[in-house]
């Protein structure tokens, strides 16, 4: 049976945009938890609202221990998944555009969440549905599930897997395409520095947006009575080229007007040497890389004073084949006089066979729909495929778009929305041939 998938899309997109645009509304931004909402309220609103759709939709769903849901075709135990998140991060400043909102100017939708991930998985369920309505013989089932805390750690995951199997295989549309077959090792640092009572006492507090989720684009401090404030550019902490990083422009800004001295100008002196625009490591000593994965990524993402301690973390990502202890080791060496280092977070590297024949059909999938080289990769970022066993990573974002998510004004051109979809559909379709 021949299927023009781009004409079924054509026809029913505009119910598609009408259900995106109610969770969009939702601000499912981790909060406190409450009684049957683990990460907050936002989430769970979130989690119920997808949920209604996927039961109108006429999906078997279920909600397994408040933190994930899951909308289901077929009755078989086994199932193939495809996993994806409603949580979002905070909106931030800055936006154009109501940041709760599906918005469009031109041909592009905005709207926190859109491309991460809201978006992408809605485009799954709805893509299901329309595939659902087509009657197509099946063999196997399926589940579009839905976490709720993958922005802060994925520790809805374990509360799934606590009740139900894991997937025979499957996917997640949160991350690039082609077919993401390995992702790299995560560890962030706390840089603990002591400086002089005297020294530290002449440094305000630096008051800015600092998250570990982005590159700070705005950081100020009062040293000696006199503001310092610097404005850079934000952009994902996993591509940390695109941006400006505000932290390294403050100490620029500080050793070059001569606001510091002693001890604290030797501090600056070595954040300068040591991070700017030095974004693989290079100044401290820790350029690993390997032809998979390619050069390790470092990321200073928050500058903050304790008493007499200034407290710098960094995010680094690196390569399948070097190892955290490794890294370690290179960094302790490269420290300011009067530091400790601290592990304070922690995601070994994912590595799933490039050639398993469910990646090679994904990745034939991606081939016939755009023309484009189907060749697994690997990324810098971090997905539900390092917490679900037997799922890759699979889009939505095409080759050259990089740094739209976590930013202000979050983009997904309509045009590629609607690829996602086509894509999807026939990658679940011939999962569940």
């Amino acid at each position: 049976m021949s299927i023009d998938f781009r004409k079924v899309i054509e026809e029913n997109k505009e119910q598609f945009y009408q259900d995106l645009d109610k969770v969009m509304q939702i601000e499912s931004v981790k909060g406190q938890p409450v009684e049957h909402a683990p990460f907050g309220k936002g989430p769970k609103e979130a989690l119920d609202a997808v949920l209604a759709l996927a039961q109108k939709y006429g999906f078997k769903t279920a909600i397994v221990n408040d933190a994930v849901g899951y909308a289901q075709w077929g009755n078989e135990e086994d199932y193939i998944g495809v996993v994806g998140h409603l949580d979002v991060v905070p909106a931030g400043e800055g936006w154009s555009f109501p940041p709760f909102k599906l918005s469009k100017k031109g041909q592009r939708f905005y709207g926190r969440g859109i491309l991460d991930n809201k978006g992408p998985i809605l485009s799954c369920l709805f893509g299901l549905k329309l595939l659902k309505e087509l009657n197509l013989p099946t063999k196997k089932t399926i589940r579009i599930i839905f976490g709720t805390d993958e922005e802060n750690g994925s520790s809805d995951i374990p509360l799934y897997l606590s009740e139900e199997k894991a997937p025979r295989f499957g996917f997640t549309p949160d991350c690039k395409y082609p077919v993401v077959y390995g992702e790299r090792g995560i560890v962030n640092y706390e840089i603990l520095t002591t400086i002089p009572e005297i020294e530290s006492n002449s440094l305000s507090e630096f008051i800015g947006d600092q998250a570990r989720d982005h590159v700070p684009d705005e950081l100020s401090v009062t040293i000696n009575g006199e503001k310092v404030h610097v404005v850079g550019k934000r952009a994902p902490s996993n591509a940390p080229e695109l941006g400006e990083n505000a932290i390294t422009l403050l100490a620029e800004k500080l050793i070059q007007e001569k606001l510091v001295v002693g001890k604290l100008d030797e501090y600056f002196s070595w954040v300068v040497r040591s991070l700017a625009k030095k974004h693989h490591g290079e100044g401290l000593g820790i350029a690993f890389s390997d032809t998979d994965s390619g050069k390790l990524m470092i990321t200073p993402y928050q500058l903050i004073k304790k008493g007499h301690q200034l407290a710098l973390s960094v995010a680094i990502r690196y390569p399948v084949s070097v190892t955290e202890s490794e890294v370690t080791e290179v960094l302790e060496k490269h420290l300011p006089p009067q530091s400790q280092l601290k592990v304070v977070r922690r995601i070994e590297s994912s590595h799933f066979p490039k050639d398993d024949s469910n990646v090679q059909l994904l990745a034939k999938v991606y081939e016939d729909v755009t023309d484009l080289d189907g060749t697994p990769v690997t990324t810098t970022g971090a997905t539900y495929a390092r917490f679900v066993p037997n799922i890759v990573a699979f889009g939505p974002s095409f080759p050259g778009q990089k740094g739209i998510a976590h930013n202000k004004d979050e983009y997904m051109d309509e045009e590629d929305l609607l690829l996602n979809m086509e894509i999807y559909m026939r990658g679940m379709l011939k999962l569940i041939e």
